[in-house]
């Protein structure tokens, strides 16, 4: 099963912020995100796999955070509402603690207008690679400062850095959080039990 993308026409002003949050709300058993355009997009549930992967993945993350303390994390169910107006929600996202500083509290009950600094995208059975790498794209192109694919399909981890190529790692090669997340590495290939 794919993800169906919902056209709304142009002439439309179709959900604002609070009226998808409402329509989210309204609707929990389906994955909800909205594209740059307005278009909402109902994607799948992900297979017990991918499930497990995306959990050991935001572990690791999570514990480097409480840790170091330096910002919050987030899992699938957080959505992001970002500068060019698109509501997206990345397997695993962190937010430092300088960025929250911008959000009041009570929009962090909500799709706070908030661009994570580090996002990982997990290539489930369903997802097309080809959309999964231009949403990669659209992260950085709205502030992510770090983001991987990870493809348990190739077993290869893409690296999305600004004004730069992507770069494609093995899951046997230790990866870094480099300057964003200071101190964190991980082998995926250590971490994802298959």
């Amino acid at each position: 099963m794919q993800a169906i993308t919902l056209t709304i026409p142009p002439n439309l002003n179709v959900f604002s912020d609070d009226e998808l949050y409402a329509f989210c709300l309204a609707n929990p058993e389906l994955h909800i995100e909205r594209d740059e355009t307005g278009h909402i997009i109902i994607m799948p549930p992900t297979g017990l796999e991918s499930s497990f992967t995306n959990n050991d993945l935001q572990t690791e993350v999570s514990i480097w955070n409480r840790k170091t303390k330096s910002g919050r994390v987030s899992d699938s169910n957080g959505g992001y509402t970002l500068p060019d107006r698109s509501m997206r929600a990345p397997d695993v996202g962190w937010v430092s603690k300088e960025r929250l500083m911008s959000v009041l509290p009570e929009e962090l009950k909500k799709f706070a207008h908030i661009c994570p600094d580090f996002v990982i995208e997990v290539r489930s059975e369903s997802d097309n690679l080809t959309e999964l790498q231009a949403k990669m794209d659209k992260w950085l192109q709205n502030g992510v400062r770090l983001g991987w694919l990870v493809d348990p399909q190739s077993k290869t981890t893409t690296i999305y850095r600004p004004d730069q190529e992507p770069e494609e790692k093995p899951f046997t090669e230790t990866l870094s959080g480099e300057n964003v997340l200071v101190g964190f590495t991980l082998n995926v290939q250590e971490v994802l039990t298959y």
